[in-house]
């Protein structure tokens, strides 16, 4: 009898799955061989750090008024539980970086902020923080999307993160961001 996806064992599947995510990250890593490009990935990955999303949060209120501190104001709140939630994760679930793991395969293109590397944090707050404040001032989105998906991938080809980790981080980030408008609408 043939043995199919479905009806294997699930250590298999969670093998097979393992395997993508680093076949993926190897394959976007290779990017990082590029002086050019490693250079661009770096600098949006320390700009993902904070710098960019903190320079948003004090512009915002002289863009755009109340509207735009409240936003700063949500945004911050925001970045207080996603710290938190991905701190949390990475302290439990332990999973080492791309780079430690697979070193003859992936290179570490930018030291880590810290050791573990699910979930993203850098993508759990592009998205978050872009979501927040295109809500608010969605003439924003032309430059916060672009910027949060470079952020994103520049954490996988930098080595720093499996495409399951930005996946994750993404989701919850997203998620994040849909919990507190149910707390904190923006204005329509």
């Amino acid at each position: 009898m043939p043995t199919t996806a479905f009806a294997e064992k699930p250590e298999t599947v969670a093998q097979r799955c393992a395997d993508v995510d680093t076949a993926l990250c190897a394959l976007l890593n290779g990017y990082s061989r590029s002086p050019r490009c490693c250079s661009l990935f770096r600098i949006a990955s320390r700009l993902g750090d904070g710098i960019f999303w903190y320079i948003l949060m004090a512009l915002l209120p002289l863009v755009a008024g109340f509207d735009g501190l409240v936003a700063a104001a949500h945004m911050a709140v925001s970045s207080l539980a996603g710290l938190g939630i991905y701190t949390w994760l990475k302290s439990r679930i332990g999973r080492e970086r791309p780079y430690a793991m697979h070193g003859a395969r992936i290179s570490c293109a930018m030291p880590p902020l810290d050791r573990y590397s699910f979930p993203s944090g850098h993508t759990l707050h592009a998205v978050c923080f872009s979501s927040i404040a295109c809500a608010y001032l969605p003439v924003l989105a032309w430059v916060l999307v672009p910027f949060a998906l470079l952020v994103a991938l520049s954490r996988l080809v930098l080595g720093l993160h499996y495409p399951t980790d930005v996946l994750a981080g993404a989701l919850i980030g997203g998620g994040l961001a849909a919990l507190s408008f149910a707390v904190v609408a923006p204005p329509n």
